[in-house]
C-alpha cells in the first residue's frame, strides 16, 4: 500500500476535532432520531456502551503505535520502506511528510524527535514525539517519551501522552531503539493529558520475541481508565493480547495482528487505580503485570484487530464482528481512497441485534468524534479515547 498518502488537501480538513457535547453534525455521523423528550434509559444505555466499546477498542490500537514506535528506527530499514531508509536522516529533512532530528530539536543527550505532518510537504504539524533514553543496563533502558498533538492548522497540542518506558533483554542501536529482531521486553506506565489536564492513565507492557524471518510473535497486556470522568463517570478496562503476528509485508508496511480480550469497568471519579504486578519475559501472560483496581464490572470484549503501519504511521485498521459489552458488534473499516490524516479516514460503526447503537470516524492518529445514535450527542476521541 503506498504511503504518499499524507499529503492532504484543505478542502478535506474544513473543520477539525472541535466537535463535543451536541456538536458539529459534519462528522459523517448517525442521524439522531426526531423529537427533543427526555433521554431514555436505552439511549443513556447507549451512551455508556458507546463510550465503553471505544475505550476498549482504543487500547489495543494504541499499544501497536506505541510499540510500532519503539521499532520505527531509521537504521533499521526493516521498519520502514526501503526507498526511504537511503534518506531518512537524523538531520530533520522532510521526508514525505516526516522529519527525525537526533539529538531532539532541544538538543538533549540521548535524545531522537519524530514530527508528523498533514502534509508531505510538512508544513501541518500533527505528532511531535521525543524520546530521550537512559541506559540502566547491559540489555536494558528506559525511555522518557512525550507525545504533543496538534489538531490542523493549530500551534498549541490539543493533547500531550507522557510516558515512562522500560526495556529488558534487549539491545539497542545508536539511537536508543530496541533492535526489533533480537526480541525485547517493553513496559510503559503513563497519561494523557487533554489542556493540561490528566484525562486519561494508561499501563501496559509488551514481549516481542525475536524475528523470524519476516515475521514474530507477540503478546501483550493493559489497564487504563479515565481519570478525568465523562458527565461525572470514569470508564475503564483491562485486557490482554494473549498472542499475536508482527509480519513485515513485502512493500516495507508493518501489520499487527492479534485479538484484545478482556473486561470493562465503570464507576465514579477517583474510584479507579491500577495496580502493578511482576513484569512477563515470556508468552503466553498468564497473570498480567497490570489489572484495574476499583469499579464495577460492566461486561467483557473480544476484538479482533489488524493493523498496518507503514513509516509510523497507520494506513490500515480493520475489526470485523468484534463482540463487546450488552451485546454489541464492532465492525471497523478504512478509506484508502482518503489520505491518512482526514477525519473520516477509519470509521466505525456499533450495533446491537442489526440497530444501530454509534458510529465514530477518527484519522490515523485516533482523533475524531463519536455519535450516540439514539440522541446525536457527540464525544471528542484524541489518540484513540474518548476525553469528552
Amino acid at each position: 500500500m503506498k504511503t504518499t498518502h499524507l499529503l492532504i488537501l484543505a478542502a478535506f480538513l474544513t473543520s477539525t476535532l472541535t466537535a463535543c457535547g451536541g456538536g458539529a453534525s459534519s462528522s459523517g455521523s448517525l442521524t439522531p432520531p426526531a423529537g427533543g423528550g427526555a433521554v431514555s434509559q436505552s439511549a443513556a444505555q447507549q451512551t455508556e456502551d458507546s463510550i465503553a466499546s471505544t475505550e476498549a477498542l482504543g487500547a489495543p490500537v494504541q499499544d501497536f503505535a506505541n510499540v510500532n514506535d519503539s521499532t520505527n528506527s531509521p537504521l533499521q530499514s526493516s521498519a520502514i520502506r526501503t526507498e526511504d531508509a537511503s534518506v531518512q536522516t537524523a538531520s530533520g529533512a522532510c521526508n514525505n511528510g516526516i522529519e527525525f532530528y537526533a539529538p531532539d530539536k532541544n538538543g538533549d543527550p540521548n535524545s531522537t524527535e519524530t514530527q508528523f505532518f498533514y502534509d508531505n510537504a510538512c508544513t501541518g504539524l500533527a505528532r511531535d514525539v521525543v524520546r530521550i533514553w537512559t541506559s540502566t543496563g547491559s540489555s536494558s533502558e528506559t525511555v522518557q517519551r512525550t507525545g504533543k498533538m496538534y489538531a490542523l492548522n493549530s500551534s498549541t497540542p490539543a493533547a500531550v501522552r507522557t510516558e515512562t518506558v522500560n526495556y529488558i533483554h534487549s539491545t539497542f542501536d545508536q539511537y536508543g531503539y530496541p533492535v526489533l529482531k533480537n526480541g525485547f521486553d517493553r513496559s510503559n506506565t503513563g497519561e494523557l493529558d487533554v489542556a493540561g489536564v490528566k484525562t486519561v492513565v494508561e499501563d501496559g507492557e509488551f514481549v516481542l520475541a525475536a524475528s523470524s524471518g519476516n515475521s514474530t510473535t507477540f503478546c501483550s497486556d493493559s489497564a487504563g481508565y479515565n481519570a478525568a470522568g465523562i458527565s461525572g463517570e470514569t470508564y475503564g478496562w483491562a485486557g490482554l493480547l494473549p498472542s499475536g503476528t508482527r509480519t513485515l509485508n513485502s512493500d516495507g508496511s508493518v501489520t499487527w495482528q492479534s485479538t484484545h480480550t478482556g473486561n470493562i469497568y465503570t464507576g465514579s471519579v477517583g474510584s479507579f487505580s491500577i495496580a502493578i504486578g511482576n513484569q512477563n519475559t515470556a508468552c503466553p501472560i498468564s497473570t498480567p503485570m497490570f489489572s484495574l483496581a476499583g469499579g464495577t464490572l460492566k461486561g467483557s470484549f473480544s476484538i479482533p484487530v489488524t493493523a498496518t503501519f507503514a513509516r509510523g504511521i497507520l494506513i490500515n485498521l480493520a475489526i470485523t464482528n468484534a463482540t463487546l459489552v450488552n451485546g454489541d458488534t464492532l465492525n471497523v473499516t478504512t478509506n484508502t481512497n482518503l489520505q491518512p490524516p482526514d477525519p473520516h479516514f477509519i470509521s466505525g460503526t456499533l450495533t446491537k441485534s442489526g440497530t444501530a447503537v454509534a458510529s465514530f470516524n477518527v484519522n490515523a492518529f485516533g482523533d475524531g468524534v463519536l455519535t450516540v445514535a439514539a440522541t446525536g450527542k457527540q464525544f471528542v476521541i484524541n489518540d484513540w479515547h474518548v476525553v469528552r
